[in-house]
């Protein structure tokens, strides 16, 4: 009796751009980097627990988001950051004609991420704040008659994204360090009658600095990850009752340093989640990086 209650699949892609802190800017010159991340979305979730999968017409919904990009800081205090990611999705969910279940598979380009970085506050560069657009450079319109706006790789939204960062050590040795982070993504122009949900996801994790193998630095990090959006809007979007949501994650992960070389991996586990109607949920999600300093 009320399909749009049972239709959504929250993406929540954004989460992958918080926590690394090995992309944190530590002086004058560039970096080039590639990032690998994976989600495989395949549980019923609604408000604070997990929900029969009968309640809701989306199966599963899993993504693998390769994104490349560059870093460069012209002196101290002033820098910028590109991204583009380039998706490989698969999508399960009954279709809504036949009744029968169906899947599609496809990969293209994702929306292109540009921003300033400022992080002249302090002489260590202990803290930066970043503000740039997202452009709708990925397709929004793949089989429309079996993907939903909100499961669609291009959002076709440019939005503000406006983040900032703050690290610091606890102690004397200086081998503990903490940091803090957090990225807000706001549409502000948007097509074809939908508006994605606003999205806010904050880091706050330690680290340690004091375990060599050779020449490599071997850096354990522990980290707990905030995530909030808004539900979608406007007439194409699939059900504004079944999207938004919050979740806490914890993230164990490692970073290695070789100069001019970075390598970093976490995986980040759910510990809380609160969806608003019937979405689909990940259990884990894995991110890894790779960078080469210039």
């Amino acid at each position: 009796m009320f399909p749009e209650m049972a239709r959504a699949c929250a993406c929540g892609c954004t989460v992958f751009d918080v926590g690394t802190s090995s992309m944190f800017p530590s002086g004058s010159g560039g970096m080039a980097f590639v990032q690998y991340a994976y989600q495989d979305q395949n549980r019923n979730w609604r408000g604070s627990a997990q929900a029969p999968a009968d309640d809701n017409d989306d199966k599963k919904l899993t993504t693998q988001f390769v994104t490349v990009g560059a870093q460069y800081m012209f002196n101290r205090s002033w820098g910028m950051q590109l991204e583009l990611p380039y998706d490989f999705r698969h999508f399960t969910k009954i279709d809504d004609n036949t009744g029968n279940l169906v899947t599609r598979n496809w990969s293209q380009v994702g929306d292109l991420r540009i921003e300033g970085i400022y992080t002249g506050f302090f002489a260590d560069l202990s803290a930066g704040l970043t503000l740039g657009v997202k452009l709708p450079t990925g397709d929004f319109s793949y089989a429309p008659e079996i993907v939903d706006r909100d499961s669609q790789i291009g959002t076709g939204s440019t939005d503000l994204v406006l983040g900032g960062f703050y690290r610091g050590k606890l102690t004397a040795d200086r081998r503990v360090g903490w940091f803090a982070q957090l990225q807000l993504d706001v549409p502000v122009l948007t097509q074809d009658h939908y508006r994605p949900g606003v999205e806010l996801d904050t880091a706050a994790g330690v680290d340690y600095d004091g375990i060599k193998l050779g020449g490599v630095s071997v850096i354990p990090v522990a980290q707990v990850i905030f995530s909030e959006r808004t539900s979608d809007g406007g007439a194409n979007a699939a059900s504004p009752v079944a999207s938004g949501y919050q979740r806490i994650l914890l993230s164990p992960g490692l970073e290695f340093h070789l100069h001019p070389f970075r390598f970093y991996a976490d995986a980040e586990i759910p510990v809380y989640q609160n969806f608003t109607g019937n979405q689909l949920a990940a259990s884990w999600l894995v991110k890894a990086s790779f960078s080469i300093m210039f």
